[in-house]
């Protein structure tokens, strides 16, 4: 059973939205549902993430050690641009040249500007950290605008709005300046943290040649109690923004919307928090904090808002863990955004069923990364495949196509590629099972059902045994 959030609200923001429609007709002369399968797929070692130009023509895919630019006017003829790896061999590349830079989950595009960032993660070492802006106007040859900016902290996620990046800075020590000079630590643990990580949000002028830290803001500053919460317990996973409006989603602290028509001094504007402070400092064990990372309840994983700012969905990552309440794969919640500072819970769309849904069994079934569109939801479920909804009934989503190959992909993200056309969907090796290949999907916008979809729920399906 879905734990109302509990909000935390403000009312000072005066942001107003229109009303989403609806691409799909489900009127009564629909009798029958078409095969729903695939446009087309091509191999892109190491993809994880994947974006969308702003013309609609070119997607881009993170992977792990570099990027690749696709091709996508034709839908059904994907065509790979260029996969530049050893990023920083580039002679562009000044004083970082020859640098390794690995761990590259992530991109962003926007105004002909490509931002990768990496490491996505801590503990990588002696790597580059930090991030690369690439001027993208021909996508078959993508060029460093900058220099590389090192940030001294990992980049899980980021996000383009314009001039500006929004980045999520996680392990930056509570005694760093706001102009930079934060550090790792020495070991990659949180051990020799003596002042507690601040988990920032930091803002970035990219306008120019010169990158230029003009902003940040943390958890900590607001809600100063939960500095003795361990650091990945609020950790900043993910931020998307639109129309002046930051969503910043601060796993189990919960998903923050401030205010960023001034990116240079963010301001709160509400918080939806789903777990409670107290149980969160209860949790001092390593294998506690474990589950309480993987489990339910908390776990705000990707939060996004739709295109008009209407609608605001927070995706949960979650596995069954030891936890009492920690029941499964994480769904997507669904609220009505109309009054950004006091959203209202509307549903949640589950997560399908998966026969083994604890971290290191298969198939993984929860919610990852997402895109609303036009009064639909497009997701992705890791093995649990890909999914479009309708949401014109916030209270009542209506599944309209659902397509799996869980021995075969996992999929990291879906993003509108022709708004009523198509959409693409990265599927990744990158995750815990054996078996998915990595590669760039597309898929019609259109209701459908596979033909003979495969189980998620069949030990059988995923038994590695040969005999």
């Amino acid at each position: 059973m879905r734990r109302r959030a509990v909000l935390q609200a403000t009312g000072g923001a005066g942001l107003s939205f229109s009303v989403a429609g609806c691409l799909f007709d489900t009127g009564p002369e629909d009798v029958s549902e078409p095969l729903y399968e695939p446009l087309d797929s091509t191999s892109l070692e190491g993809a994880a993430e994947a974006v969308v130009g702003d013309d609609g023509e070119t997607a881009y895919v993170a992977s792990v050690d570099g990027f690749a630019t696709v091709d996508v006017t034709d839908p059904e003829e994907l065509t790979v641009l260029a996969e530049p790896k050893n990023l920083l061999e580039d002679e562009n590349a000044g004083e970082f040249e020859g640098e390794p830079f690995l761990d590259i989950l992530d991109v962003k595009v926007g105004d002909e500007r490509l931002v990768v960032p990496g490491p996505a993660n801590e503990g990588m070492g002696d790597v580059f950290h930090g991030f690369l802006v690439y001027d993208v106007s021909d996508p078959a040859e993508p060029v460093l605008a900058a220099e590389p900016y090192e940030t001294g902290y990992h980049i899980h996620n980021c996000f383009v709005d314009g001039d500006l990046l929004y980045v999520v800075a996680n392990y930056v020590r509570a005694d760093s300046s706001a102009g930079g000079g934060s550090t790792l630590a020495d070991d990659g643990t949180d051990d020799n943290i003596t002042d507690a990580p601040t988990n920032p949000l930091v803002v970035f002028d990219i306008s120019g040649g010169d990158i230029e830290e003009i902003g940040r803001w943390s958890l900590l500053e607001y809600d100063p109690e939960w500095t003795d919460v361990d650091w990945i317990l609020r950790y900043l996973h993910d931020v998307y923004v639109r129309d002046d409006l930051a969503v910043l989603a601060y796993w189990n602290a919960g998903t923050f919307l401030l205010d960023v028509s001034d990116p240079a001094d963010p301001q709160f504007v509400s918080r939806l928090l789903e777990t409670d402070l107290e149980t969160q400092l209860e949790y001092d064990t390593r294998s506690e904090i474990r589950d309480a990372q993987l489990g339910l309840p908390g776990n705000d994983h990707y939060s996004a808002v739709d295109d008009t700012g209407e609608i605001l969905a927070i995706g949960r990552e979650s596995w069954e863990t030891g936890l009492e309440g920690a029941d499964g794969a994480g769904g997507i919640d669904i609220y009505d955004l109309s009054d950004p500072s006091d959203p209202v819970y509307r549903s949640t769309i589950d997560a399908p069923e998966g026969y083994d849904e604890s971290y290191n069994g298969e198939p993984w079934t929860t919610s990852h990364n997402f895109e609303l569109r036009d009064g639909e939801l497009y997701s992705s479920w890791y093995e649990g495949g890909v999914k479009i909804h309708d949401l014109s009934d916030l209270e009542s989503p209506e599944e309209l196509a659902w397509w799996r190959e869980p021995t075969n992909g996992s999929f990291w993200t879906a993003r509108v590629l022709e708004p009523g056309e198509s959409f693409v969907a990265s599927s990744t090796a990158y995750t815990n099972t054996d078996g998915p290949e990595s590669r760039l999907y597309t898929f019609p916008i259109e209701s459908g059902e596979q033909a003979d979809p495969p189980s998620l729920t069949d030990s059988g399906v995923f038994s590695s045994d040969d005999e």
